[in-house]
C-alpha cells in the first residue's frame, strides 16, 4: 500500500496511539506527559523557525493541522498546508474552523516533491515529520528552496538514518523493517549528513543539524501504554492484529534507536539573497 493510502486508513486510530498531534514528543523527563511533550516538539521547531505575523508559511505535510493552528494562533502569519491524504486535509481544514483560523490557516492537496505554487511565494517552509514518507527527498528540498523568498527559512524535522548500515545488517534486521513498513506504511530514511548535501545542492546556506533522538525516545513507551489503554475501544482497520503489530514496532523502533540505527533529527537553513 502506498503511503497515502495506508495514512488515510489509520489517521483516526493513530489519534488514540500517537496522540492527537500525530508525531514524537520532545520529552525532558521520560515520565513528562505525551500531550505536552508533543507540543514540546512542535515549540522547539516553532523557536527555531521564527515566524512571524504576515509572513507567508507552507506547511508541507501539514497532518492534523496542529502547527499551522499554532504558528496562525501565536505568530500571527499565513499557513497554507499541503498533504496528498483527503484524511488529514478534513481534520486540519476542521481544526482551522474550529479556532476560527480557517481565514489565516488552509489546506489543500498537494505533493511536497511537486508543489503547485509559484517562485519565491513563502517566507517559510515547514516540514515536520513528513519527509520520510517522501521518496524523492531531493526533489522536496530542492522545490522548498524554489518556492522560498531570498531571507525565506527552511525548518524540518523527522525520523532519520544514524548510519549507513553493511549489507549483513539490512539482512538480519529485515525482517523487523518489514514490520514497521505493514505498520507505518512506505518509508525511507536518511542521514543528516544527506539533508545537508542536498540543501548545499538547492543553495540553501547556513543549515544546522541538531540530532534529539534521546529527547525523542521516550514516544515508543507512551504509545505502548496508548494502546493498551485504548485496546478495547479501537474499531475498523485497527483489529488485534494490528494493534499487537503495532506495539511489536514500538519495540523494534527503540531498539533501532538504541542500536544507531534510527534516530530522530532536526534541521534548519535559509534562502540567501542573491549576489
Amino acid at each position: 500500500m502506498d503511503p497515502t493510502s495506508h495514512y488515510d486508513s489509520v489517521v483516526e486510530a493513530w489519534g488514540e496511539l500517537m496522540g492527537d498531534d500525530l508525531h514524537y514528543g520532545y520529552f525532558a523527563s521520560e515520565d513528562e506527559n505525551l500531550a505536552d511533550a508533543t507540543a514540546a516538539l512542535t515549540q522547539l521547531l516553532v523557536k527555531l523557525a521564527q515566524p512571524s505575523a504576515n509572513e507567508q508559511v507552507l506547511d508541507i505535510g501539514c497532518g492534523t493541522g496542529n502547527a499551522a493552528c499554532v504558528m496562525a494562533q501565536n505568530r500571527g502569519c499565513s499557513v497554507t498546508g499541503i498533504s496528498p491524504s483527503q484524511a488529514c486535509i478534513n481534520s486540519a481544514t476542521r481544526r482551522a474552523q474550529a479556532f476560527g483560523l480557517d481565514h489565516k490557516a488552509v489546506f489543500q492537496i498537494g505533493d511536497g516533491t511537486a508543489p503547485n505554487f509559484a517562485d519565491e511565494s513563502f517566507d517559510l517552509v515547514w516540514i515536520m515529520e513528513s519527509s520520510h514518507l517522501m521518496e524523492n527527498k531531493a526533489a522536496l528540498l530542492a522545490e522548498s528552496a524554489r518556492v522560498l523568498k531570498p531571507g525565506g527559512r527552511l525548518v524540518l524535522c523527522d525520523i532519520i538514518s544514524r548510519r549507513k548500515l553493511s549489507l549483513a545488517e539490512v539482512i538480519e534486521h529485515r525482517d523487523p523493517f518489514l514490520l514497521l513498513m505493514e505498520v507505518f506504511g512506505r518509508a525511507k530514511m536518511e542521514t543528516l549528513d544527506f539533508y545537508r548535501d542536498h540543501l548545499q545542492a538547492a543553495g540553501m546556506a547556513s543549515i544546522t543539524l541538531r540530532d534529539i533522538s534521546a529527547q525523542t525516545r521516550p514516544t515508543f513507551a507512551h504509545w505502548r501504554r496508548n494502546a493498551d489503554s485504548f485496546a478495547g475501544t479501537l474499531q475498523g482497520n485497527f483489529d488485534s492484529l494490528a494493534l499487537e503489530q503495532f506495539n511489536r514496532s514500538c519495540e523494534v523502533l527503540e531498539q533501532f534507536w538504541d542500536k544507531d540505527i534510527l534516530g530522530y533529527g532536526l534541521i534548519s537553513a535559509h534562502k540567501p539573497y542573491p549576489g
